[in-house]
């Protein structure tokens, strides 16, 4: 069998027949099969029974009584079950086009990559079918975050955050992964070293029912994060820490020297502004000094953004204790989070971004010579 559709649900019955009877037309010629994996609590498994008896393509079921590790946990297990050289996982609730599929099988058959990623940030994609602008800044800063602690698996995919892909079931260790949430997609990048290219897509509207996103969801994915790379965003945590005592060490010592507090804070920034890019460079971003910049502009870039965060945080600090009466330590914490999160995912992006690598060389199938390939620079 050449693929196996991957469809996790939960209490998504009125969307099953339409689903079926989209997929099946959309993979018609294609040997394919539709598999639910299953955690609903209402009529979903009879729904999906009724749609398989009239569908012009094998459908099967797997209904989980113990839904173990959410929506990613029935995605393993529907690896883990699926008959195909290739598993397409998309949501139940027709937000992922089945019409895409053929299009996913057709651009990793043409480009030999091990995973396609339905991407809703790439080319002609996009992400309208999110319900409101909360939504969207949530899952366009949830993807920022996620590319930012990984930026050499992440290189090439601009939707982490995506339910809707295709792999090469031999290319991924099923057995290596560790399901939580809803991020199952990321879970996969992080573990497995795959050669991945992207097809934009329009991310649609729901058919029936209610979005399954919670706030509980979203400290899961957090969780995910730092399990999957607690150790470059500790590094960064130390040094920032570091950064911070001796800061406020040079700063203490100018004032017993007679020095006023505001040049004192100058120096101590400065000072510490450069010690913590050279920490960085040789503790936190080294295997990523060699993508393409050289250690000047590196350091031009860090030290303008720090300047800059500097000259805003304070102000804002103010802000915070004068208008709205918070303590000002608690403010002082406040803005230290807020500016610690933002110089992670500046220098990840900006400052340590690593190139995109070249896609993998198409391999003839029909006895032609492959054109040589073009001198890198």
């Amino acid at each position: 069998m050449q693929v196996t559709v991957v469809v996790p649900t939960f209490n998504e019955g009125p969307n099953v027949e339409e689903l079926v009877g989209r997929l099946a037309a959309a993979v018609d010629g294609i040997d394919a099969e539709v598999l639910f994996v299953d955690d609903s609590t209402d009529d979903t498994p009879a729904v999906v029974a009724r749609a398989a008896g009239s569908a012009s393509l094998p459908v099967r079921l797997l209904h989980r009584d113990e839904p173990v590790g959410g929506l990613s946990g029935a995605v393993v297990e529907g690896l883990g079950e699926a008959r195909g050289e290739w598993v397409v996982v998309m949501d139940g609730d027709l937000q992922h086009p089945p019409e895409m599929v053929p299009v996913l099988l057709e651009t990793a058959a043409s480009t030999g990559a091990d995973l396609v990623v339905a991407s809703r940030y790439t080319g002609n994609g996009d992400a309208g079918g999110l319900d409101g602008r909360w939504r969207h800044l949530v899952s366009s800063a949830s993807s920022l975050l996620a590319r930012s602690m990984f930026p050499v698996r992440l290189r090439n995919v601009t939707d982490p955050m995506t339910g809707f892909f295709a792999v090469r079931t031999a290319a991924i260790d099923v057995a290596a992964l560790r399901p939580r949430g809803f991020k199952i997609l990321l879970e996969i990048l992080a573990r497995n070293k795959v050669e991945v290219v992207e097809e934009p897509f329009v991310f649609g509207e729901r058919f029936a029912g209610e979005s399954k996103a919670t706030f509980a969801n979203g400290l899961r994915y957090l969780q995910q994060l730092t399990a999957l790379r607690f150790g470059r965003m500790s590094t960064f945590a130390l040094v920032g820490a570091f950064g911070a005592v001796l800061n406020l060490a040079i700063m203490w010592g100018l004032e017993q020297f007679g020095v006023h507090y505001m040049p004192a804070a100058v120096v101590s920034a400065a000072v510490t502004i450069v010690t913590n890019f050279l920490l960085l460079e040789h503790f936190v971003f080294h295997d990523l000094r060699d993508e393409g910049r050289n250690v000047w502009k590196r350091a031009a870039q860090s030290f303008t953004f720090n300047g800059i965060e500097a000259a805003v945080r304070l102000p804002f600090l103010h802000w915070l204790v004068v208008l709205t009466g918070m303590p000002p330590v608690l403010a002082q914490a406040l803005t230290l989070v807020v500016a610690f999160l933002l110089r992670f995912v500046f220098h990840a992006q900006v400052v340590y971004r690593p190139r995109k690598s070249e896609p993998a060389p198409v391999v003839p199938l029909t006895g032609e010579k492959a054109a040589p390939a073009a001198d890198e620079d």
